[in-house]
């Protein structure tokens, strides 16, 4: 059999970890507590019960052997007399209008119904029986002389308080559960601050984390420690790097816009051009090897972050607009990175279409900025290939365009990684052309 089958008809577990925690230490405990209630209802209880009461009825036997050696009801009693104070029980002649009251037993009275049982498989004249709230049991019998009321106490058929040893049990088994969910939370908090710690540095910050706890989760968490050191080591040198590489080409590229500046001709002029492709490509270098490093994570106004941005690209000349602003509220963001990307959008929507359109929505659990445009979009089977550093998807398109090479998107999927979100590629609903979605959770 698939053990993979199973788990369509397994009861699914809590996400937390403290839920699953509890889960497992509850379930045996649980059912433990139930196989040992039903095992001392079915057999201990119940047997106890069908004994005591056996034993009641050999008592009314014995009285009703006695009540058929009599003559009338009263010399029944006298004769009977001696026999109530041992047994303590109180007998009774019903009147001769007087009718036989039917059973009389509540439903979550469970000894009750076997005494009945019994008394009716062992009393051949048995008639009703009557298990009031109190602690008396009265049985009605008939008899040569007329039914017979007889009234004894409760504990001479059922056992006193047979629900001590369950009682007993739950409430032991749940201080051992609190006790050790006391000691579980203590081994479980390690690992929700190493989960604290991998999932802020997924967004891009940074928070204190020592591993503690046990053998194998300090070590997990030294190892995300060092992982860590290591990854900051590689942004650090790519930043380095390429910052480093793009600085030293603006010393000879000042020195060939000067020397360009002096000429006049053709040839000048589409050199000065190249020159000016090269700072673009050299600046968007700068973006990508800055990333997110240069700026810190602050309470940020998105909706006042996209106004300006848009309010500047209006300056320039382009037709950018804001079409929807809903649940705007402050938000930790890295508002210069996030500038950056939006430019990035608003700056490829312009230069490949006419027109821009940004919305901004913010929820409780997330941030969506959103910019459409009406230019030729691009391929769902290429969307992947565009997100990637220095990938240009038409070249010879891109180079007459001036778009340098290839970091624009990238420089975008890298901001909304660092926050712990994602861009997204589709097609514009409205204007037909490209659509790109900044999605970062809150």
């Amino acid at each position: 059999m698939n053990l993979s089958r199973l788990k369509h008809y397994m009861p699914r577990l809590p996400s937390g970890i403290y839920g699953r925690a509890a889960l497992i230490l509850l379930m045996p405990v649980v059912v433990l507590q139930i196989v040992v209630s039903f095992a001392f209802i079915r057999r201990d209880l119940e047997n106890i019960t069908r004994q005591m009461a056996q034993t009641m009825s050999r008592e009314f036997i014995m009285i009703n052997d006695e009540i058929g050696g009599a003559q009338t009801q009263e010399e029944a009693m006298a004769r009977l007399a001696p026999l109530l104070r041992p047994l303590q029980i109180k007998l009774r002649f019903l009147a001769p209008d007087e009718q036989i009251p039917p059973d009389q037993i509540s439903f979550e009275d469970f000894s009750g119904r076997i005494v009945r049982s019994t008394l009716r498989l062992t009393l051949p004249n048995f008639e009703s029986i009557q298990l009031p709230e109190g602690r008396q049991i009265r049985v009605i019998m008939d008899t040569d002389l007329g039914p017979l009321e007889m009234e004894f106490s409760r504990r001479r058929v059922s056992a006193a308080a047979p629900h001590q040893l369950i009682v007993t049990m739950v409430v032991f088994g749940f201080l051992l559960v609190v006790i050790a969910m006391a000691y579980m939370r203590n081994q479980l908090r390690p690992i929700k601050r190493l989960a604290e710690a991998a999932e802020a540095f997924g967004r891009g910050r940074m928070i204190p984390y020592q591993p503690r706890g046990a053998t194998e989760v300090r070590a997990a968490g030294a190892a995300f420690v060092d992982m860590r050191a290591r990854i900051d080591r590689q942004i650090e040198q790519r930043t380095l790097m390429l910052s480093g590489v793009s600085h030293d080409l603006r010393t000879p590229l000042t020195r060939l816009k000067l020397s360009l500046s002096f000429l006049e001709d053709e040839d000048a002029a589409s050199m000065r051009q190249d020159v000016r492709e090269m700072e673009e490509m050299v600046d968007a270098f700068l973006d990508f090897s800055r990333g997110v490093t240069t700026s810190e994570m602050e309470e940020s106004d998105p909706g006042e972050l996209v106004q300006d941005a848009i309010e500047d690209w209006v300056r320039q000349g382009k037709n950018v607009q804001l079409i929807d602003l809903s649940g705007n509220r402050v938000v930790p963001l890295r508002a210069a990175a996030v500038r950056r990307a939006l430019d990035n959008l608003i700056s490829n929507a312009v230069r490949y279409g006419t027109q821009a359109r940004v919305s901004v929505a913010v929820t409780q659990k997330s941030l969506r900025i959103r910019v459409d445009d009406d230019g030729p979009g691009i391929p769902e089977d290429l969307r992947g290939d565009a997100m990637r550093p220095f990938t240009r998807l038409d070249p010879a398109r891109n180079q007459d365009r001036g778009t340098g090479v290839g970091l624009g998107l990238a420089i975008v999927a890298d901001i909304a990684r660092a926050h712990g979100g994602i861009l997204r590629l589709g097609t514009s609903d409205d204007l037909g052309g490209l659509r790109a979605d900044i999605v970062i959770a809150l």
